[in-house]
């Protein structure tokens, strides 16, 4: 094919397929000039590369993939799998150095992971020297809202967002508007029935649904949902973020310095101790509290059949009618709860629910981190010969230029451009997304972040919270011993990886064991226990919020 053809090609992809956009279409011609010509050198190359399988991904591998094969003359394979299996994947290659992909999308929470075994490629180094030739100019990378989430303790940037979503508090706006249901509320608890602010306020909330509403329209309600089999999805109900939700680390953004949200401290970058014998607070009280609480609810206000269900069994529940509130979750499940045919949508098609921020438990301060973000971000490997490597971050960007993102983002529902969600594609569209729009517009939204770089090993870390939190969701343990049995398996895995010098920069160097008074009576995280960890319930009315964060994205 000539380049007039393939500008022709391109052409017929800007004007069919990828509107609407920030950009207009001679500004979306001169970027897929940039990538025909770019990708000269790599024509007829078989490349391949893997993320998760969630919409937006499926979007590239469908669409985005066959778009830049043949526009570039690159055949790219975009492969789907589970999440599991691409850190599986992830990991072979890092330690075989063997290449399986010549890409990963893969999550931001590997930045401490990716930090220090020094296998991926710093993309600040790659963009200025051996990648230079083939970085996009306008791709623009202050205009994504998750740079800081993908940058390491040395300032680079090691990753590039593809898709974000947070976990955010879930509600039927509907019930919590009925005159009547306010008046019960108040009655019987003396404040208004509105968004949570703390911890306190759902589980009141929660406890008014299931135990004295107990029906609307002729069907069981209840005032919460969550899920609880032993399985790994239930090891990312923890960490992602609910211990830093109950406040259990130290403040600091995008994560707590020195103490983060898995209960790991860190001193001048290497991680010292998750046990509060260490200056940890993995097993702290208010860590203890967190798994209490957590359980103390599934078991008392959620369904019955929700302490048996994984994640995924568990995500399209809320949309069947009977869930007044969720304190975990996904806006990746925004799409699907705002089909048009759902007992929580209206006849117009709009959501009878809205999102707002997480509520936060008696140990949080103002100026922690508030809940969790996901960030899947494309991530180049040193074992990845540099040819294919290029190829490889040609594709990469073709799917998050200005070109293709906005429309992407609205397929997918997964923004990472500041200027995607301020378009006003997006101010249209915004009364059926349920409080997305919103919530992405914010001056909020930094207060939700992915796990950050205190975690030295994601994959070995990760996979001992299911194990352990199962063990006090069946009753075998009490919270306590659970989360003594974590940390203390967390320390194990840090000092193996210290002994080994497995990690060449800011590598595990673990405290001596202290009393736990001594670490106490020290600023921050660990934190004593509380005398009282059921305060006052507070709410706020969900439009007050809304317009609070407009007056104050004005100032």
């Amino acid at each position: 094919m000539s380049f007039e053809e393939r500008m022709d090609v391109a052409r017929k992809w800007v004007e069919e397929e990828f509107q609407p956009s920030t950009l207009s279409k001679e500004e979306q011609m001169e970027e897929m000039e940039w990538f025909i010509k770019a990708a000269e050198e790599f024509r007829g190359m078989d490349i391949k590369v893997v993320s998760e399988t969630i919409a937006t991904h499926e979007y590239e591998s469908e669409t985005l993939a066959k778009a830049f094969s043949e526009i570039t003359g690159i055949n790219l394979t975009h492969e789907l799998i589970q999440e599991g299996d691409v850190i599986e994947k992830l990991q072979t290659q890092m330690y075989s150095g063997e290449n399986i992909y010549d890409a990963f999308v893969n999550d931001s929470d590997l930045i401490g992971t990716h930090y220090r075994y020094k296998q991926v490629v710093p993309l600040s180094d790659w963009m200025e020297g051996e990648g230079s030739d083939v970085t996009l100019p306008t791709l623009d990378i202050d205009d994504f809202m998750g740079k800081s989430f993908t940058t390491g303790p040395d300032g680079k940037l090691y990753q590039l967002p593809d898709q974000q979503f947070a976990n955010l508090y879930w509600f039927r706006y509907d019930w919590f508007q009925d005159p009547e249901l306010q008046q019960r509320f108040k009655d019987r608890y003396g404040y208004e029935l509105g968004v949570p602010v703390n911890w306190s306020a759902y589980e009141d909330i929660a406890e008014f649904f299931t135990e004295h509403v107990k029906e609307i329209d002729g069907r069981k309600v209840y005032g919460h949902m969550d899920y609880g089999k032993k399985d790994p999805s239930l090891g990312w109900r923890f960490t992602d973020a609910w211990l830093s939700m109950a406040g259990a680390g130290d403040k600091g953004l995008p994560n707590g310095k020195p103490v983060d949200e898995w209960g790991i401290r860190v001193e001048d970058c290497h991680p010292a101790g998750s046990s509060v014998a260490r200056g940890g607070a993995t097993n702290a009280p208010a860590s203890v509290y967190a798994l209490r609480k957590y359980i103390d609810w599934l078991d008392k206000y959620a369904p019955p059949q929700a302490s048996g269900m994984t994640f995924s069994e568990a995500g399209p529940v809320p949309a069947q009618g009977q869930v007044a509130q969720q304190i975990f979750w996904y806006t990746a499940f925004t799409a699907s709860m705002a089909k048009p045919d759902l007992p929580v949508t209206d006849e117009d098609g709009n959501p009878k629910w809205r999102m707002a921020p997480s509520p936060h438990g008696p140990y949080w301060e103002e100026g922690m981190k508030l809940g969790y973000q996901d960030t899947g971000s494309w991530t180049l490997m040193k074992s990845t010969p540099v040819k294919r490597r290029k190829a490889a971050w040609l594709y990469a960007q073709f799917t998050v230029a200005k070109t293709t993102s906005l429309k992407k983002t609205h397929v997918g529902l997964t923004p990472i451009r500041d200027s995607d969600i301020r378009h006003e594609s997006f101010t249209e569209r915004a009364p059926e997304l349920g409080g997305l729009v919103e919530f992405y517009r914010s001056p909020a939204r930094v207060q939700w972040t992915p796990t950050g770089t205190n975690v030295p090993d994601y994959p070995k870390l990760a996979q001992l919270w299911w194990q352990n939190v199962a063990e006090a969701v069946t009753g075998a343990k009490t919270p306590q011993q659970a989360m003594d049995s974590l940390a203390q398996q967390q320390d194990r895995v840090m000092s193996r990886i210290e002994r080994a010098g497995a990690q060449e920069v800011c590598g595990p160097k673990l405290n001596e064991e202290r009393s736990a008074e001594y670490w106490f009576n020290q600023p921050g995280a660990p934190k004593p226990a509380l005398d009282n960890e059921k305060p006052q319930g507070e709410t706020v009315k969900y439009d007050e919020l809304i317009q609070s964060w407009e007056e104050a994205r004005q100032e």
